[in-house]
């Protein structure tokens, strides 16, 4: 199968033009006429995951977030970047990510709400076409913080969350934001959401939400996006039956010690 054929499929998974305009989606390195035979996917093309990509004979790594995000002037071995890169190129990888097209169209949050068992779901902050960033929704029966950060962990089989408000405060309707959610806090407290579910939450940001009454459970940036492989997985072999498929999980770039 070729590059070009997955690209066309996954574009209907979440189309390009759902992407920030920030972002940078798509194909980032390689040829779309490359003969595609194993997927390597990843959450991040950082160097262990593209020297698995290398060692296991990967044709094609797809990631959530882009390995490259700003423009670059000179692609050589003197950076991280530019040597990630040449290796790719020179061992015939191609390389796409797909990420804030899939946080919006392609459904990061709304997989992530169902998976929490939250309904009656809408759009935290709608950015084109009545998709958008992150999901509200009402809990099966109202709990506590406490309880709703333990189910969390659980869920997303995390060893720890950072809790921002008071853990006894019953809550029901709440909103779920994979990734960093600090630019939805505003947006979730004016809903009316009474706990927002999300990562890359500053001791600042959490302090500021607090007073503004709206609880955080911060799960980490990884924490709820690494649902992203799992999802990808189980799309490209429903369509894509012949293709190896493997997934990097490496884990969070930090332990918890």
């Amino acid at each position: 199968m070729l590059c070009q054929d997955i690209i066309k499929l996954l574009e209907v998974q979440a189309p390009p033009e759902y992407a920030m305009e920030w972002d940078n989606v798509g194909l980032l390195v390689g040829r779309r006429d490359k003969e595609v035979k194993k997927v390597l996917i990843a959450v991040d093309a950082t160097v262990d995951v593209c020297q698995m990509a290398i060692d296991n004979n990967v044709d094609m790594i797809i990631t959530h977030h882009p390995m490259i995000f700003s423009k670059i002037k000179k692609v050589n071995s003197d950076t991280v970047l530019g040597g990630k890169i040449l290796a790719l190129i020179e061992a015939g990888i191609v390389c796409y990510a797909m990420h804030t097209n899939y946080d919006t169209k392609g459904g990061m949050a709304k997989n992530a709400a169902s998976m929490l068992g939250m309904k009656n779901l809408e759009v935290l902050e709608e950015t084109l076409n009545g998709e958008g960033i992150g999901e509200i929704g009402l809990l099966d029966s109202a709990i506590t913080v406490k309880e709703l950060a333990l189910k969390v962990k659980d869920i997303f089989d995390l060893k720890n969350v950072i809790l921002y408000g008071n853990p006894d405060k019953i809550v029901e309707k709440v909103a779920v934001c994979p990734g960093s959610g600090k630019s939805v806090i505003s947006v979730a407290e004016k809903k009316g959401v009474e706990c927002l579910i999300t990562g890359d939450i500053g001791h600042h940001d959490g302090i500021d939400a607090v007073e503004m009454g709206l609880n955080i459970i911060d799960a980490s940036h990884y924490g709820i996006e690494k649902i992203f492989m799992d999802y990808m997985y189980d799309y490209l072999k429903e369509y894509c039956p012949d293709i190896e498929i493997e997934i990097a999980d490496v884990g969070m770039p930090f332990v918890v010690v």
